[in-house]
Parts: C-alpha cells; structure tokens; sequence
C-alpha cells in the first residue's frame, strides 16, 4: 500500500511519533474536517456521505469519551459536552439539520481552537 502511497506512510509516521497532545488535536482536526464535509454533502443533498462523515465525527468524539481520565473534574464537563455534541450530530443526521450540523461544527472548532491555545501555553510554561 505505501508503495503506491508514500503520503500514507508519512502520515502513519506522523501519528506513531505524536504526542497525546497532538493526538488530541488530530482528533480535533479530523472532526472539524469531517463536518465540513457533512455541511458540503448536506447543502447538496447527498444523504448518504452526510451520514458518512457525521459517522466519523461521532466515532471521534466516542473515542474522546472513552479516553478520558474521570479522576479529575474537567473530565465529567468534557464528558457531558461530548454527549450533547454526539446527541445533537445525530438529531441533525436524522433530520438532515443544517442549524443543528452547523451549531456542532461550531463547538467542534471552538474545543479545537482551545486545545491549541492550551498547547501553546503549556509548551511557554516549559520554556
């Protein structure tokens, strides 16, 4: 396959040599990059690859859930967020809810946009 694909296999080296914070903003990235995409099928009726990239963004943010470490308090409030995301993704999936993919789209830039902010601070607290 990499044969074929040299990107992949820089892609798979970016991810192997990543750390949990860059992980972290991956999954980020790959979110808002996925309900964009459900936005543009969405507004062309394309039903079947809005559900294809709202599946992605909710494996995702499963994925999040899952990870988080419920010993400290912010992961309940992140927990509870990544729900009302999951639950409203999926109320505009069945709907086919522009608003709805839209108001998800914004969190997802927003806990995006925050993640970076805290990386950028925690690596000037290093310094």
């Amino acid at each position: 396959m990499y044969k074929n694909n040299p990107y992949a296999k820089i892609k798979e080296n970016s991810i192997n040599t990543a750390t949990p914070e860059q992980l972290t903003l991956m999954l980020y990235d790959g979110m808002v990059k996925f309900a964009n995409q459900a936005v543009v099928a969405l507004e062309k009726k394309d039903y079947e690859n809005t559900n294809k990239f709202i599946h992605k963004v909710k494996n995702i943010l499963r994925e999040l859930q899952y990870t988080l470490n419920m010993d400290y308090d912010i992961a309940h409030e992140l927990f509870a967020a990544y729900e009302y995301m999951y639950r409203r993704i999926t109320e505009a999936n069945i709907e086919s809810d522009m608003e709805k993919l839209n108001e998800v789209l914004g969190y997802l830039r927003l806990f995006r946009d925050t993640w970076k902010e805290a990386m950028k601070i925690a690596r000037a607290g290093k310094s």
